[in-house]
């Protein structure tokens, strides 16, 4: 009787463990799969990207990683996800305020994230951002 209740507790706990539920997302991998390389940086409707640009050092790759660390552009630092994934909250030294962007869109492919972020020259008005990258 004791090998019948051993076994039963040994395949019990075998049976759960072999269900366990992926904890990653669908949206946490199609973040963290690729490297992401910048397409379009607009800031109130117009290209960011340029040399003294608001934007320019998030020009290139951006890696979300599934540690939650990350590169973009130029910066490094943290990301994560808020608002049950619709949106990602980036973190790093090298910006006053983190970023709060909400996520447009988000396929293997592509990447579309829009954002309001505070204009030091005039509180009232906000640069409205909108930051599309492809995968590479």
């Amino acid at each position: 009787m004791k090998n019948l209740t051993f076994f039963l507790v040994f395949a019990g706990l075998l049976f759960a463990t072999s269900c366990k539920k992926d904890s990653q997302s669908e949206r946490f991998r199609l973040l963290t799969g690729p490297v992401w390389v910048s397409d379009s940086l607009l800031a109130n409707g117009i290209d960011a990207s340029g040399t003294d640009g608001l934007l320019e050092n998030f020009k290139g790759e951006v890696k979300f990683n599934e540690d939650m660390t990350g590169s973009f552009g130029v910066y490094t630092g943290i990301w994560r996800f808020a608002y049950d994934e619709t949106q990602i909250v980036i973190t790093t030294d090298s910006l006053p305020i983190p970023l709060t962007t909400n996520i447009a869109e988000l396929t293997a492919t592509a990447l579309k994230i829009t954002t309001s972020y505070p204009n030091p020259l005039d509180l009232t008005s906000p640069f409205n951002i909108r930051m599309t990258f492809k995968a590479k």
